[in-house]
This record gives structure tokens, sequence and C-alpha cells, in this order.
């Protein structure tokens, strides 16, 4: 049997490079996602929307396959990530900030960052080269060589960004990337996002509308497990130019 790790159908200029094709997750008689169904085309930045305990967090770790959906399947770049063979592959070209991530509190973020990327084969000036990048874009230069568990919440946050940029992947799947950030981090990591959106394709997840409307192209929202839009962000705000009514209309009046 042809190998269809060898020829990803979706590593082509606008074609999907993010897919969820009907992934549900049930736990027991739980439902925490339904059929979730979308594709997200090279080099946009879309954002992931739902009230809390929507299924955005479950969606994200079956994405990237860090958990198995009970039916359905996901691509990253046309690899299944369903497939272990095809899904070592794909890690490669993913970035994931997840939600609460794990970090190392013994370390510091330059040592944390330099294990990472060695456990990713990387060596030499070409991982030095990386982590100045990451220290720089993710601001974490007067705390690399504090231990991440004298770090505070913001600071945390930003390593696990810089982690998920360390390899320079095409693709970035992040989960409140700017959860516990001040203003001033909150408006570097917006920046920071808007920059990688120019050569990358991202998925985001957030609680603030107002980041969706200053980064994002797309909204791709779900609730109780389920799609319910994906459209541009100003088909989503509606003739009223209104994003927090049209989510509050679309989600029963639930809160982000």
């Amino acid at each position: 049997m042809e190998n269809s790790a060898a020829k990803p159908a979706a590593d082509t200029n606008g074609a999907a490079v993010i897919e969820a094709r009907g992934l549900s997750k049930y736990y027991g008689p739980f439902i925490a996602t339904k059929e979730v169904t979308f594709a997200v085309p090279k080099g946009q930045i879309a954002a992931f929307l739902g009230p809390n305990g929507a299924g955005k967090s479950t969606t994200m770790k079956m994405l990237t396959g860090f958990l198995a959906p009970s039916e359905g399947e996901s691509r990253i770049a046309g690899y299944l990530m369903q497939d272990q063979t095809e899904r070592i592959i794909a890690s490669q070209k993913i970035g994931y900030l997840p939600e609460n991530g794990p970090l190392y509190n013994e370390m510091t973020p330059a040592s944390f960052l330099k294990y990472m990327g060695a456990a990713r084969n990387m060596s030499g000036s070409g991982l030095s080269n990386r982590l100045d990048y990451v220290c720089d874009q993710c601001s974490l230069s007067t705390v690399w060589n504090k231990a991440i568990g004298k770090l505070s919440r913001g600071y945390r946050q930003r390593v696990g960004m810089a982690h998920a940029l360390l390899h320079d992947p095409d693709v970035l799947i992040l989960d409140e990337p700017t959860s516990g950030l001040d203003p001033n981090q909150v408006h570097e990591v917006r920046t920071l996002i808007r920059n990688l959106g120019k050569s990358k394709t991202l998925l985001l997840s957030t609680h603030i509308l107002t980041e969706v409307e200053a980064v994002c192209d797309r909204v791709i929202l779900i609730n109780a497990g389920r799609l319910v839009f994906d459209g541009t962000v100003a088909e989503m705000a509606g003739s009223e130019h209104d994003l927090e009514a049209r989510f509050r209309e679309l989600t029963g009046n639930q809160k982000v």
C-alpha cells in the first residue's frame, strides 16, 4: 500500500493546512464535541471561539493528535494525525501551545528550551539562532536564567509560546495565547501573531473578542460541542458590527 504520508494532500498554496473532519468526542453519555468540521487554508489566522466548556480545548487536542477522537479525523498539512507515522512527520510542522501547558519548574527558560530543542534533534548554530529568536520575540531576556517555577503566570505563558515557536513550524495552534498577560504583554503577543500570520497558518482559541478583531481573518465558533458559525470576522459581526452581540446570539447568551 502506498504511504499517504509521502504525498500530503493539503501542503500546497491555498489548500487546507488545518483540517477537522467530523471530529466527535464522547465520554460515556457526555458529548464533548459532535461532528466538528472545518478547514483553515495556508496563511490564515483563524479564531476558535466558544463559551467555557464548549469543546475548544478538546477539539485542539484532537487536531494535534494529543487526544484520539471517538469519530472523525484531523489532518495537519495533509498528514493524518490519527496515524502514528504521519503524526510524527506532522509534529515537525506544528507548534502547539496547550491550555496550562506543562513546564519543568526547576529548569530555566534557557535550559528548558535548549532541552526541548535537543529533543527535536536541533543543535549547533541552528538551535542557538532559534533560542535567540524566541527569547527576543517572546520578551524573555529578563527571566532567561530564572527558575520557571518562580515566574509569574504571564512569563510562564511566554515560555510556552517560545516552545511552540522554537522549531519554526508552519502551523501554530494556540490555546489562549494571551492568558495571564498584562496589557503591554498582550499587545506584544498580538503583534507577534500578526507578524507570524504573514508566513504561517494559525488557529487560536481566545475569550477576548477585541483580540479576534485585532488579529484574526476568520471566526470558527462552537457551542455545546457543535459548530455554529464559520466565516469572516466581518460576517460574524453582522450588520450591527457588534461581535459580542452576535456571539451571544449564536451561543444562547452564554458568556465568552
